[in-house]
């Protein structure tokens, strides 16, 4: 009888072993891996995380991001040196993309689709104390010792770290209209000096400093009660917004000291970026990248978890496992078409 039951148990196990083989032998990623790339702001990093979990449900192994600063990164999925991000922002990214993206690599889906607001905020009682309007405002004596926290005659600019889209426009912004004998732009790490930028305007000092959206900046200094969206002095668009000069104005801006305002960047599609011989080979992922999304207000609330200290790889992780958890039918969906794509 002993000898019976034995021999049920491993019939079962072999059935149940053979079982798992089989639905692994579905997944389309199965003995495949994945090499993402990962963007150098921290509040890009949920979205390669759970672009990356999809491909993982999907049987892919997907590798430890690589963190590269945007011209590096569009070099390398057009190389082939790693497959695709999540981090894509157009038409921001344009002017950074090499001769030959077109060929070898693509945009695909809406992680958001003209999600990524972006401009200069200013602290809402100093425009109101200084009727501040413009970034010409800033040329004005009174104006740049309010704002100078380091004592160079400058007015103090939260700005974006060399290698970001928004640094080069920030740049032809400080030229194109004379602002740089006015406006110190700080190009240090954004996260260390947004948050010295919060610490200041919780002292109560006005604080000054460019933005997007999605971004836990905006939960902290909120846009019409903290801080106001401010205008640039006329359109003046830089070489990657060329084309698209109607964009830089908007309407409808929810805390901007002026409507219409003219923001001086155009609101971005956030998207994937891939290689095209990756999408070729791997109809799952490509089908995953195109139906995929992450609405503005869940990255802006992760972003804030992110900011105000869980911002570890293993409390990312868990955000993920927490906003699966809340959408996990639309999650459910999404898995299901991609496999379905795969034949």
């Amino acid at each position: 009888m002993k000898t019976r039951i034995i021999a049920i148990c491993a019939t079962v196990a072999m059935v149940l072993g053979l079982a798992t083989a089989a639905m692994a032998a579905d997944l389309p990623g199965e003995g495949k891996t994945i090499r993402p790339g990962r963007a150098t702001w921290t509040t890009g990093f949920f979205q390669e995380a759970i672009y990356s979990r999809a491909l993982e449900e999907l049987g892919y192994t997907v590798d430890k991001a690589k963190d590269l600063s945007n011209p590096i990164f569009y070099q390398a999925v057009t190389q082939g040196d790693v497959d695709y991000w999540a981090n894509g922002w157009f038409p921001l990214h344009y002017a950074q993309l090499p001769d030959d993206f077109d060929e070898k690599a693509e945009s695909i889906g809406y992680v958001a689709k003209a999600g990524g607001l972006s401009g200069y905020l200013v602290s809402k009682d100093a425009v109101d104390k200084y009727g501040i309007k413009t970034l010409d405002d800033f040329k004005r004596d009174e104006v740049k010792k309010a704002f100078d926290a380091n004592g160079d005659g400058k007015a103090d600019l939260v700005a974006c770290p060399p290698g970001w889209g928004c640094e080069k426009v920030i740049s032809h912004h400080m030229k194109a209209y004379g602002l740089e004998d006015s406006i110190n732009a700080i190009k240090a790490s954004y996260s260390a000096s947004m948050a010295d930028a919060v610490a200041r305007y919780e002292s109560g000092e006005p604080v000054f400093f460019y933005t997007w959206a999605p971004n836990w900046t905006i939960f902290k200094l909120k846009p019409g009660k903290d801080v106001v969206w401010m205008n640039v002095p006329s359109i003046d668009p830089s070489d990657a917004q060329k084309g698209f000069e109607d964009e830089l104005t908007a309407t409808g801006i929810e805390g901007a000291v002026s409507d219409p305002i003219n923001m001086g960047f155009v609101a971005n599609d956030i998207r994937v970026v891939a290689n095209k011989e990756f999408l070729a080979e791997n109809p799952a992922a490509k089908k995953l990248f195109e139906i995929m999304s992450i609405p503005l207000n869940d990255i802006a609330e992760q972003n804030t978890k992110m900011f105000d200290g869980e911002d570890s790889q293993k409390d990312i992780e868990r955000h993920v496992d927490e906003w699966i958890s809340k959408n996990k039918k639309q999650w459910d969906a999404w898995i299901a078409e991609a496999m379905k794509a795969a034949g």
